[in-house]
């Protein structure tokens, strides 16, 4: 996974979600973007699926960069950041993790929380 860069070589916010499928891709894309979101989610789960358009939001609309990581797919990934349910929202900034919101939330709640960390 490699970002695209601006002429000052910061990366480029994706404005979609971007799919995580290991620690590897994880460790990079919170290295390569000072707040990421990350949304561990199930293909099979209704509020991930409430919450799905509103990440898609954030990610568009927002200065953070949103990652999305399929639970049953990845579930050391999961364990290793302690999701018991989803969907679960980790949010770092600055390469650490800062915030772990579980179950659905209202966008403007999420976009609150995610500037506070952008600006």
């Amino acid at each position: 996974m490699t970002a695209n860069t601006t002429s000052d070589s910061s990366p480029i916010t994706p404005d979609k979600p971007v799919t995580i499928d290991s620690q590897s891709e994880l460790d990079e894309f919170v290295d390569e973007h000072s707040v990421v979101l990350v949304d561990f989610y199930a293909d099979w789960c209704g509020p991930c699926q409430m919450l799905e358009p509103i990440v898609e939001r954030l990610a568009e609309r927002t200065d953070a960069s949103v990652g999305t990581v399929d639970v049953d797919a990845n579930q050391q990934l999961a364990r290793t950041y302690g999701v018991r349910g989803v969907p679960t929202l980790v949010l770092f900034a600055d390469g650490e993790q800062v915030e772990k919101i579980v179950g659905v939330q209202q966008e403007d709640q999420l976009r609150t929380l995610v500037e506070s960390y952008t600006k």
